[in-house]
């Protein structure tokens, strides 16, 4: 826990970007106000912690859920950030599932091309065995030789195959 009163306290770079970004511009906001502020928002994120932490400990669990927080603030009647906090909490799943299956896209590439730089260039380098596979279903005249795949735009559409063992 916390050694002194202190730190429970949000930072101020991060409080003065929020008044910053809240307020028109050309608006000055003083040291003692931004020290309220900053006092306020830290007793609203600890009251909202311990509302939350009620909520799931009624549920037996020792993890808050955003479940817990948006029931919580229902409690707190905080009901008009019910609706926007759902909004961004959704938008924050699929960008995190964006993100998530973009990195899946990215592992099953490298791990289709060996992860060389052919990939970034929209070319799957075949390994040895489907090279010879290939080449014995006669797509390349010589035994041993490496066969690339162009793909178009990296979507998977074959566009040529051919053999680069007389490069």
């Amino acid at each position: 826990m916390a050694e002194r009163p202190e730190d429970l306290n949000l930072p101020n770079a991060v409080i003065t970007r929020i008044i910053k970004d809240a307020i028109p511009d050309g608006v000055n906001v003083s040291k003692e106000a931004r020290l309220a502020i900053s006092k306020a928002a830290s007793v609203f994120v600890l009251y909202a912690t311990s509302c939350s932490n009620n909520f799931a400990l009624k549920a037996k669990r020792k993890t808050i859920t955003a479940k817990d927080v948006l029931d919580a603030l229902e409690d707190m009647e905080f009901d008009q950030f019910v609706d926007p906090l759902k909004e961004c909490l959704e938008a924050f799943k699929k960008n995190q599932q964006g993100k998530k299956d973009q990195k899946k896209k990215e592992k099953e590439t490298a791990n289709v091309s060996g992860g060389g730089d052919a990939e970034d260039e929209g070319v799957v380098v075949l390994e040895e065995e489907s090279a010879e596979e290939h080449m014995e279903e006669g797509g390349a005249s010589e035994e041993g030789g490496q066969v690339e795949k162009t793909v178009n735009g990296g979507e998977g559409e074959v566009v040529e195959i051919s053999d680069t063992s007389d490069e």
